[in-house]
């Protein structure tokens, strides 16, 4: 299983915004300290708002500021917002027509549950230096 690179970005800006002084954070200043064009962050914000994890300010001190404490997101929340769900086979969560046949199907399903686990088990403070 392989996350993209909005996954990666989507991390790096939630862990940006978590080590924030202020509350809010212009999204220039984001992109430029994570190296990602402004158009691109913003598209990944976006997505995370629309989760209700980060939310947008408009004005002279507008910016994005999380919606929760950083204790209270999850990594696995945001990976979930940004990836869909954690399935690492085409037929996890899915019906299959090789189902019955297939030995292999509780095996991806039980690692599906366990990154899942593990990912909403570390919270966004734990990433923070």
């Amino acid at each position: 299983m392989k996350f993209s690179a909005q996954t990666e970005y989507g991390l790096k800006a939630m862990v940006n915004l978590a080590q924030a002084k202020s509350k809010t954070k212009a999204i220039k200043v984001i992109a430029k300290e994570e190296m990602v064009s402004v158009k691109y962050l913003e598209k990944i914000l976006n997505i995370l708002r629309k989760f209700d994890l980060v939310e947008s300010f408009k004005g002279t001190n507008g910016g994005y500021a999380l919606k929760k404490p950083a204790s209270k997101i999850s990594v696995g929340e945001i990976v979930i917002a940004l990836e869909g769900p954690i399935e690492p086979m085409k037929c996890v969560g899915k019906a299959c027509c090789m189902e019955e046949a297939c030995s292999l199907k509780s095996v991806w399903t039980l690692l599906g549950k366990q990154i899942e686990k593990t990912l909403k088990d570390i919270k966004l403070s734990h990433l923070i230096k």
